[in-house]
């Protein structure tokens, strides 16, 4: 088990450093290909030629190197929010857990481990895989005269806690990716701004007159990066701060659970 946990984290490990280079180059390709296509701008020119009116591809396109940078940083918070579904989904397993919990409590009281083992193995997730690593233990121990009641809960106890260690990391995994793309976002659209900004009014300064829709182009154009940046960190926000309370409740059931167990045990063999 030890063993297909561990690949399942390298394995998630390879595709945390394969998405990011991909998103970059899928990135750069937009922006060149699509966004700097030369029908997106006046004479068909898209370093000197302004975008045609109403053409969005176009505008974007003149925020300059800085755009690729937040596309890839967008596209890495869409492409780990995917990730971050989908492993919440199969941690949850195959059915409703407090369903999933009020059975298995039932099969326990009533001294049906194997049936109780047999509902975590349909249940999948990793709360069943909790749950079935204490269930195997409390088999375990329940016979075993050579060590105490408290000596018996203790072995349950830490071997709960050693399969919930081993479960909670895979919940959590790539969360600070998200959190990370939240906080650099509107930081790097605010530099693709300023260095637009810049650029506008040195371009002006040198025209020597002053041209208010060059201007107004230029300040659009610059803006453009802090909106890209602005989305692509609320998107990373909302769903950093959705996935951290999936991730608290499905903890809770597994603490709750675990408590479960521990506590019908203890009471099955009160004398």
């Amino acid at each position: 088990m030890s063993k297909a946990t561990t690949g399942k984290a390298d394995a998630k490990s390879y595709f945390a450093a394969i998405a990011i280079p991909v998103a970059f180059v899928v990135s750069v390709l937009l922006f060149m290909f699509v966004l700097g296509n030369p029908a997106n701008f006046e004479d068909g020119d898209p370093v000197k030629g302004h975008p045609i009116d109403g053409n969005l591809l176009g505008t974007v396109y003149k925020g300059g190197f800085i755009v690729p940078i937040l596309i890839t940083v967008n596209l890495v918070i869409l492409i780990f929010t995917i990730e971050r579904f989908l492993t919440i989904a199969r941690a949850k397993g195959k059915g409703n857990l407090q369903s999933f919990i009020a059975r298995v409590r039932q099969m326990i009281a009533g001294s049906q481990l194997d049936a109780a083992i047999a509902e975590c193995d349909k249940q999948q997730g990793s709360l069943a895989n909790v749950l079935r690593s204490g269930l195997v233990k409390y088999k375990q121990v329940e016979n075993d005269n050579t060590l105490d009641k408290e000596a018996k809960i203790a072995a349950i106890q830490k071997d709960l806690e050693e399969a919930t260690t081993l479960e909670l990391p895979m919940l959590s995994k790539n969360l600070v990716i998200l959190s990370t793309c939240a906080s650099i976002s509107t930081l790097i659209g605010l530099i693709g701004t300023v260095l637009g900004m810049i650029k506008s009014f040195a371009a002006l300064a040198q025209a020597g007159a002053p041209d208010a829709v060059a201007l107004s182009t230029g300040i659009s154009e610059a803006l453009i990066n802090t909106a890209l940046g602005i989305i692509g960190s609320t998107i990373a926000i909302i769903m950093y701060n959705y996935f951290s309370n999936r991730i608290d409740t499905l903890t809770y059931g597994i603490d709750e659970a675990g408590f479960s167990l521990v506590q019908t045990f203890n009471a099955s063999h009160n004398k």
